[in-house]
């Protein structure tokens, strides 16, 4: 099975009201359209996973992010590949979300992350924030 190799950022901000939220967006195109996910992409030859994740955020969301600690590496089977995800812990240096790429976007507080249909290497990534939480 073939191996992609992947980055997704782990967006968070404080919301007006004071209270920590995580971005999410709905993908727009391809097989998983609808699915909810953290954005990111494929890492290119000779890029860091850190470089990949800055580029790709650029590219999709038109903004420039900070990124931080290594949240996990998610490793999940879908029916045609395997999907070798590195997510960062992120925030935003400059500039606000544009959907470039993306159907739909929420920030969404730790509450709501079950709110939304995420994709299922995603929902790995939703259960170790709702177990850093606790």
């Amino acid at each position: 099975m073939k191996t992609i190799r992947v980055v997704a950022a782990v967006i968070k901000s404080i919301s007006p009201a004071g209270q920590p939220v995580i971005f999410a967006t709905q993908r727009g195109y391809g097989e998983y359209k609808d699915g909810w996910e953290f954005p990111g992409g494929k890492i290119e030859q000779n890029e860091t996973p850190e470089e990949a994740l800055r580029r790709e955020i650029q590219e999709e969301l038109n903004m420039d992010i900070s990124v931080g600690e290594k949240l996990m590496t998610v490793e999940y089977d879908y029916p045609a590949f395997h999907l070798s995800m590195d997510c960062f812990l992120c925030a935003i240096a400059s500039g606000t979300p544009q959907l470039l790429e993306h159907e739909a976007a929420r920030w969404l507080t730790m509450e709501e992350l079950d709110t939304v249909d995420w994709l299922p290497a995603d929902q790995i990534i939703v259960q170790k924030l709702n177990d850093r939480e606790k």
